[in-house]
């Protein structure tokens, strides 16, 4: 059988999934797990934040440089250009999800906040910049992951709470990487509570008072992972191992930083492949499984029958 030639929309979701399989192995892993027809707009929406990401982290530019590129992705996003890959594959999944489009205000209003604040006083301040670059990716991803009938409103708080969750495990893995880019995301607070100072991070010493600041993160993200793993079983039973995968494997970051000593300074926690191999692979068995005899979806990006309330590309 000769295969279709690729269009420029497969295209487009193609470079979000090399973006979500180079950067976020955790989000692509888990994201295996849904029915093929969900898979690329997860890739779409992952490569979307990314690229976002990317401006405001790499160093390639000046502040006034990154401000004028994310105020160009905003730009073209809102006003629907296609320039970039990333943005054909998001406006598509945008229109064939019905994601509502104030949560890409929320997000872009975070990346700007990347590029003026260093440092936040409290977790109340922290939580403000983590509701748009994380809380409201949740809420993205919320109608493919797709709640039970009803239960939609109920559903969100609990994605929102994940998303922070997942955040914060980056802040505690990344206070390194994090300092190098002149951000401390701890609150200010906290690390006031236990009697360390920027400088005592920027120093790289896991001394007793770092540890202790640490833990006291874990302790909270681990929290904020309790919180949200009920909101599991309100969404479609083909959502639910995605998301059970994505949070057992973030959680093991938390395992990770407490093994390393807490020592996030010169190394990056990862959860070791075995590891998430015993996590998934059951996993994905079960998600195989329960799809077996339903084999009806068709895998392409542009068929949008797999989604009853999906449109075309076009927003038709």
């Amino acid at each position: 059988m000769t295969p279709h030639p690729m269009t420029g929309l497969d295209a487009a979701y193609a470079e979000c999934r090399r973006l979500s399989a180079l950067h976020g192995r955790t989000y692509y892993l888990a994201t295996l797990l849904l029915p093929a027809h969900k898979r690329p707009a997860v890739h779409a929406l992952y490569g979307f934040a990314r690229y976002a990401d990317d401006i405001v982290d790499l160093p390639r530019s000046t502040t006034a440089d990154a401000r004028a590129r994310l105020d160009a992705l905003a730009e073209a996003f809102f006003a629907g250009r296609d320039d970039l890959p990333v943005l054909v594959a998001v406006h598509d999944t945008v229109r064939r999800w019905h994601i509502p489009l104030d949560l890409f205000e929320a997000f872009f209003r975070s990346m700007r906040m990347d590029l003026d604040i260093s440092e936040y006083a409290s977790w109340e301040d922290l939580c403000v910049y983590m509701h748009g670059s994380a809380a409201v990716i949740g809420l993205q991803l919320l109608p493919l992951l797709e709640p039970l009938p009803g239960l939609a409103h109920v559903a969100a708080p609990y994605a929102a709470d994940l998303g922070r969750a997942f955040q914060l495990t980056n802040f505690i893995r990344d206070v390194g990487e994090d300092l190098h880019r002149g951000r401390v995301y701890l609150p200010k607070q906290d690390l006031a509570t236990f009697g360390v100072s920027t400088r005592d991070l920027e120093a790289g010493a896991v001394t007793s008072s770092v540890r202790q600041l640490l833990a006291f993160e874990v302790a909270r993200a681990r929290e904020l992972f309790r919180d949200a793993e009920p909101g599991i079983r309100l969404l479609h039973p083909t959502s639910r191992d995605c998301v059970t995968t994505a949070l057992k494997l973030y959680r093991g970051i938390l395992d990770e930083v407490e093994r390393a000593g807490y020592d996030v300074f010169d190394r990056r926690a990862r959860v070791g492949a075995l590891t998430r191999a015993g996590v998934a692979a059951p996993a994905l068995a079960r998600a195989w499984w329960s799809r077996r005899p339903h084999q009806t979806h068709h895998a392409s990006v542009w068929t949008t029958s797999a989604n009853p309330n999906s449109r075309s590309s076009t927003g038709a």
